[in-house]
């Protein structure tokens, strides 16, 4: 338990990277509940997808190791990092690039019947093309 002010200080130091993370993924789930813009609910997504990635790398690094590239024949396992974190970031950015082009698409198409980003204006415009 921390007994001391400066002792968290201390301990935020150490976690810097977790901090951060936790802003990033903060901004980003921000910007996607609050804002009417549908751009800024992609840009919000993207940043939240940003602070986890963030995270997951920073938890698969381990000082003083490698890439798990076997280089000069060394096999033991306990020089290198987990591969495991990077494969999901990258699997994760694929992922995110593709659903990010989808829904610029769907956002075009929107912009193209609507003539609006907004979504209170989308939801009334679809309102009366329904009433009428």
């Amino acid at each position: 338990m921390l007994t001391s002010f400066g002792s968290l200080w201390e301990h935020a130091a150490e976690n810097y990277i977790v901090i951060v993370s936790a802003i990033l993924f903060g901004i980003g789930f921000t910007m996607l509940l609050f804002s009417r813009n549908l751009l800024k609910k992609v840009v919000g997504l993207n940043i939240m997808d940003t602070g986890v990635y963030l995270l997951l790398v920073s938890m698969g690094y381990i000082d003083g190791r490698s890439a798990p590239i076997i280089a000069d024949g060394i096999t033991d396992a306990a020089n290198y990092i987990n591969p495991i974190p990077s494969g999901l970031v990258l699997t994760g950015i694929v992922v995110s690039v593709s659903v990010t082009a989808i829904m610029l698409s769907l956002i075009v198409r929107l912009y193209e019947k609507y003539h609006s980003l907004n979504l209170d204006e989308i939801y009334e415009l679809r309102n009366k093309e329904e009433n009428t």
